[in-house]
């Protein structure tokens, strides 16, 4: 039984500001020179942790959509940067097994599909009669370039969770769920379909370290067409004892060690409904979804990742309060992974001068991924205004009349000294393909060693609105003691 001690964030060490521009260095922004000043408050260990996880998910569906392979993982460094890579994802059949889905281009794209030698990780093309080919003879081929990086295979997901919910219902049903995922992705015992000659017994075995539980959610607020029961929250924790209890079970007969993790939510509620503290004793680690706290679906501008929330933001969301109530329900900090985006949610229609923050819009900008989204590196490449909020951790474009907000180096800094201070697992980055040229991969390994990027002198850092009240005993500009 995990301890009864309620884990409370230490003030963090911020850099104030007092008309400052990114708070890290001297820089020049839109012709004026501006100056930093900072005040340090201690964390109760009296030094900052360095190091920790640094997690990276692959979509599997971005080699066929997006043509984003195994081998640019290693090309763009990311490889070498990364402790575990999340394979996303597996899915769960409405019998309550893994699976593979027949009818779909799945079993082609991760281990049918031969890969040329341009196209390969070792410049080695596959062959015709290989038994493992596609993106996890990909992945094999990293792992051996890559002896430290750790792979899993994630399950679930947000359209893929529809039948977790059946998978974990009783102590048969997650047995043999158990049993089945283990046999699929971790024995490597995969179907041979089509008439393709791979597959077969332990073809992908040793592909993948571990197992990822994605289930959007125990709680509910997932997908519309999930299935949902009211013990849905006691049988995630069930579950998860399941999952460790087997994987033990396989190491004992392999030598190997397994990892269990799982990635868990950040939306106040769906914490509340989801998750109890038991869950977590048997996971290597959990990552927190620090990012959609807002999108287009709301009428005003917002950050949609912010690391803390301004005391005027529409909403009050922010990572800083997702992993401070996962701390209150009693999980140890260095088992949570605070998750950030390689992605930007945009708003259209809007008409504002200067940042243009919490001011109304008339839709969704139209991104590159669907709907309201575009990846870090296209957003990089757009004309327009840039700002950055260097006391709440957000950054922003204005690109005409969009608004778009996204996470950058500089942002993933000040949450890698967030997750140091704190004495919190590691960053997680969803995910690698809209983070094309490695940046963001290369500041989360910089910002868990304490780094810092130098700032972009493009960049507009006027003062933001409203300090954030979640700085426990921080000063605000004008000093007076912030409330909260």
């Amino acid at each position: 039984m995990m301890s009864s001690r309620k884990w409370r964030l230490a003030p963090s060490r911020r850099e104030r500001w007092a008309g400052t521009p990114l708070g890290w260095t001297t820089a020049t922004v839109l012709g004026a020179l501006f100056f930093s000043a900072f005040t340090v408050v201690s964390d109760t260990s009296g030094e900052s942790v360095s190091g920790g996880e640094r997690v990276g998910y692959f979509a599997d569906w971005n080699t066929a959509n997006r043509d984003y392979t195994i081998a640019d993982i290693a090309e763009n460094g990311a490889a070498d940067q990364l402790t575990h890579l999340m394979w996303a994802f597996g899915d769960v059949s409405s019998e309550g097994k893994c699976h593979i889905p027949q009818g779909s281009n799945q079993a082609w794209e991760i281990y049918q599909r031969r890969y040329s030698a341009e196209e390969s990780v070792d410049g080695q093309a596959d062959d015709y009669r290989q038994e493992l080919a596609g993106s996890l003879g990909q992945l094999r081929k990293l792992k051996s370039e890559h002896p430290a990086l750790r792979a899993s295979i994630s399950l679930g997901g947000w359209n893929w969770s529809t039948y977790f919910s059946r998978a974990a219902r009783t102590e048969e049903s997650r047995r043999e769920f158990v049993s089945s995922c283990i046999d699929l992705w971790l024995r490597g015992n995969l179907p041979v379909r089509g008439g393709e000659p791979q597959g077969g017994e332990g073809a992908a075995a040793g592909v993948f370290d571990g197992i990822d539980l994605d289930w959007e959610w125990p709680g509910g607020r997932g997908h519309e067409d999930n299935i949902e029961h009211e013990e849905d929250k006691r049988n995630f924790t069930l579950l998860v004892r399941e999952f460790r209890r087997q994987l033990d079970e396989l190491g004992s007969e392999t030598g190997e060690e397994y990892a269990l993790t799982a990635s868990v939510a950040s939306g106040e509620e769906t914490i509340a409904d989801s998750y109890e503290a038991d869950a977590f004793d048997e996971l290597d680690f959990a990552t927190v979804q620090g990012y959609d706290f807002s999108g287009p679906w709301s009428e005003v501008t917002n950050h949609h990742s912010q690391l803390y929330a301004p005391d005027n933001a529409p909403n009050s969301a922010s990572a800083k309060r997702a992993v401070q109530q996962y701390l209150d329900l009693g999980v140890p900090p260095e088992k949570l992974v605070l998750g950030f985006p390689g992605f930007g949610r945009g708003w259209s229609g809007v008409r504002a001068d200067g940042p243009a923050r919490f001011v109304r819009a008339t839709g969704a900008a139209d991104g590159g991924y669907g709907g309201s989204t575009e990846s870090y590196a296209a957003l990089e490449k757009r004309e327009g205004r840039r700002f950055m909020d260097p006391v709440n951790g957000a950054y922003w474009l204005i690109d005409g009349d969009e608004w778009w907000s996204y996470d950058t180096p500089e942002v993933v800094a000040m949450k890698g000294e967030y997750v140091r201070e704190n004495g919190l697992g590691g960053l997680m980055l969803w995910n690698l393909d809209m983070d094309a040229n490695g940046e963001l991969t290369a500041a989360m390994e910089e910002a868990l060693e304490g780094q810092r990027p130098e700032p972009s002198p493009s960049v507009d850092t006027r003062k933001p609105s409203g300090p954030s009240p979640e700085r426990e005993g921080e000063q605000t500009p004008d000093g007076s003691p912030e409330p909260g």
